[in-house]
């Protein structure tokens, strides 16, 4: 029997175009996407090898695809200014004391237990009082080219700062965050171990910050990951079959892309909600250009099933995410008088409806599943007592 399937798959691949070596463990070349979901043996054939030889996904002209892979882990440096300073900013990120109110701290929306995130629909902020949008995990956020969902922020001590100065989140002049800490004798110590110098400053709290979440990263213990290491059967029947539909009938690939699954762009999925309660116009607050309104950055999936609830504005589950990218996502029709109106918002031409079926849609999640990492849980670290700076 063993014997009847493999010349069945080899004639099959040979058949589509694969490429087979002498070797036992036959590696295809890419071929296009058609390789049919239900022929599991083939379908494993097909993904056997590398990224590069996998089945070609199904695009649309004008993308730029980065083939899948792991997430490049930065190296150490072996600097004890470095250590110092990642300890450093591990005990900013969870100090409390920062804010204005002395209340919040980063670890407030994203706590590693929850994926980076807070599990909330959108967080809360200074005040408790509910914020707009959504918490983005900050799981491989150093890798990013632009931070929060409109992508105001262009690095991790940007992104920082805004969240310290905005009046609705940590609600914390710059002057206050430093004050504190040069009050503090243990946090002078500190910064002396991490920069050379005892006197605290805004842009060495922000780098250190910024240090100690660039460690942040995937650290490849996902089924995906040991799947790409060359393990086949890190991922189900049900996820390699999700892992083929992502690529070509779902049309995902289109926009998440790379080792990190996003291609770091923005697009109106339609879900902007322009003239109602919910409007939010995204990346057109920062650029003003009219084709903006409505774009929202590609979020990364890495962990994806750890980090609901989803979209800019948190109103989805894994399976509502399925279900509207299965229908094509919302498409706003403008009312009579806002015809001609030049920021009525244009949804990306890259949606399609695509009536998935249920059982693809059950593939689709357990291969978004697949991508989930070890859980972590991080001790916050014993903080300096304030106050006590001396002479």
């Amino acid at each position: 029997m063993r014997f009847v399937l493999s010349f069945a798959v080899l004639a099959t691949a040979l058949a589509t175009g694969c490429a087979v070596t002498s070797n036992s463990q036959a590696a295809p070349t890419a071929v296009e996407g058609a390789v049919p979901t239900d022929d599991l043996p083939l379908l494993r054939f097909a993904y056997s090898g590398p990224p590069a030889n996998w089945p070609r996904p199904t695009l649309d002209p004008g993308v730029a695809f980065v083939e899948f892979g792991k997430v490049p882990r930065p190296a150490t440096p072996k600097d004890p200014q470095h250590t110092a300073r990642v300890a450093l900013g591990q005990m900013l990120f969870f100090d409390a004391r920062l804010s204005g109110p002395g209340q919040m701290a980063c670890a407030s929306c994203h706590d590693a237990e929850l994926g980076w995130g807070d599990g909330r629909a959108t967080s809360f902020g200074h005040g408790f009082q509910k914020l707009a949008r959504n918490a983005p995990p900050i799981l491989n956020a150093g890798l990013l080219a632009h931070l929060f969902w409109d992508g105001r922020a262009k690095s991790l001590e940007d992104q920082a700062l805004a969240v310290f100065e905005n009046p609705n989140e940590m609600h914390a002049s710059a002057s206050h965050v430093v004050a504190t800490l040069r009050g503090s004798a243990g946090y002078r110590e500190r910064f002396a171990q991490a920069f050379g110098e005892p006197e605290p400053t805004l842009a060495n709290t922000l780098r250190a910050i910024a240090d100690f979440e660039r460690t942040i990263v995937s650290d490849g213990s996902s089924a995906f990951d040991r799947f790409l290491d060359g393990d086949p059967a890190a991922l189900s029947d049900e996820a390699l079959r999700g892992l083929h539909l992502f690529r070509t009938k779902a049309r995902c690939a289109n926009c998440h892309h790379g080792p990190l699954l996003t291609d770091g762009g923005f697009h109106d999925l339609g879900l902007s909600y322009y003239g109602r309660k919910l409007q939010d116009l995204g990346r057109y607050e920062v650029t003003k250009d009219p084709a903006d309104v409505g774009r929202f950055k590609t979020p990364s999936l890495r962990n994806v099933a750890r980090t609901g609830p989803y979209m800019h504005n948190g109103l989805f589950d894994l399976d509502g995410v399925i279900n509207m990218y299965s229908a094509g996502m919302a498409t706003l029709k403008p009312k009579p008088e806002q015809e001609g109106d030049p920021l009525f918002p244009r949804k990306s031409p890259l949606l399609q409806r695509l009536d998935l079926a249920e059982n693809e849609k059950r593939d689709l999640r357990a291969f978004l599943e697949s991508l989930s990492e070890r859980r972590r849980r991080m001790v916050p670290p014993t903080l300096p007592e304030l106050g006590a700076a001396g002479g």
